[in-house]
């Protein structure tokens, strides 16, 4: 049903779901409870939200902290984006590592985001719909983020639009994780 693979930071992951076309369309399942439960990652998403981004907006790097800390997974409706996590968890053998991954509709890949991770990604296509399926709701309080051009991730795009509060976040090294590696 999924080809689950493992990304250079422990239990993030990749996944290539199964695609199905015919004369209409595409038919892309993006969960299955038990599939997911045999592989021992999250079954449970408290909220789903989407955006649609331009091609050069940067949009990151997002999380919450705890108690409100999530699992996410991301997915390209339209479009595609170039996205990166960075690994936050305290002890983890990646910590402060960013991976990055191309997303797409037409590929109809996706990324499996453990707690402790920083998210983010750059319109790559003219126009790109991203949804995100999160484990906890938002919480204003809890949510945060590390400034997107202190992680030596070589972004598409050289001059991003970005939103003001995505420019101010404080670099990685002046940040004080909450996050443990487990």
């Amino acid at each position: 049903m999924f080809d689950v693979r493992e990304t250079s930071i422990p239990g993030c992951y990749q996944i290539f779901p199964r695609v199905f076309e015919d004369a209409r369309g595409r038919f892309i399942k993006v969960f299955h409870e038990q599939a997911f439960e045999e592989r021992g990652l999250e079954t449970h998403f408290a909220e789903e939200y989407y955006s649609v981004s331009r091609r050069g907006v940067i949009r990151g790097m997002h999380f919450q902290v705890p108690p409100m800390d999530h699992v996410k997974m991301v997915y390209c409706t339209q479009g595609s984006v170039f996205d990166a996590v960075v690994d936050l968890r305290r002890g983890s053998p990646t910590y402060g590592q960013a991976a990055t991954f191309s997303l797409s509709a037409e590929v109809g890949n996706y990324l499996y985001i453990p707690k402790g991770l920083a998210h983010g990604f750059c319109a790559t296509s003219d126009e790109a719909t991203l949804v995100y399926k999160v484990s906890t709701v938002y919480a204003p309080e809890q949510d945060a983020g590390i400034l997107w051009s202190s992680l030596g991730i070589d972004w598409p795009s050289e001059s991003p639009i970005m939103s003001e509060r995505d420019q101010g976040f404080s670099a990685l090294n002046e940040f004080e994780s909450p996050f443990w590696y487990e």
